[in-house]
């Protein structure tokens, strides 16, 4: 796990702290169906269609629109992603705790890949709002993972509670 706290951290230059504060959440992320059911992953406890399956399956989609839609300028449909979030946490009967992982450690790799070289001034062209400085990006990925971590750590509480009482 990517380690925020460490002290060699503290001194590097923002734009290098802030792709270790996303790969963290993006760790958290993922470590939030370790141990679990595939029954558990894709157990819903709200309204909405979020479960732990699905905030994964839906971070990939993040992924996708906030650096290879916003690096190259392709349409969603070009790049064969769903065209709004909603739609991103639906679960496919195949989708499995494991392939879902790996859609999202593939798309993850994609977006570094992406942003390989670049500075935080630089600006991604492809996002409906405009072009937007890769600085402006990271933070908004950022703030996205860690509110779908609090999602996520409160569903997996909820979901292994629940063991508890069976």
């Amino acid at each position: 796990m990517h380690n925020t706290d460490a002290p060699e951290i503290y001194v590097l230059p923002i734009e290098e702290q802030l792709p270790v504060f996303i790969d963290q959440h993006r760790d958290i992320l993922m470590l939030m169906l370790d141990g679990l059911t595939e029954q558990e992953a894709r157990t819903s406890l709200v309204p909405s269609r979020t479960t732990l399956l699905g905030l994964v399956k839906h971070a990939t989609f993040v992924e996708r629109v906030w650096f290879a839609e916003a690096a190259t300028g392709k349409t969603r449909a070009e790049l064969g992603i769903v065209s709004g979030p909603d739609e991103s946490f639906i679960l496919d009967p195949s989708d499995t705790i494991t392939s879902v992982l790996s859609g999202y450690e593939a798309a993850v790799e994609q977006s570094r890949a992406a942003v390989a070289g670049l500075s935080l001034t630089d600006e991604l062209p492809g996002n409906r709002r405009g072009p937007l400085p890769l600085g402006w990006v990271y933070l908004h990925v950022l703030r996205e993972l860690a509110q779908h971590c609090g999602h996520a750590e409160i569903l997996r509480e909820q979901i292994l509670a629940s063991r508890a009482s069976l």
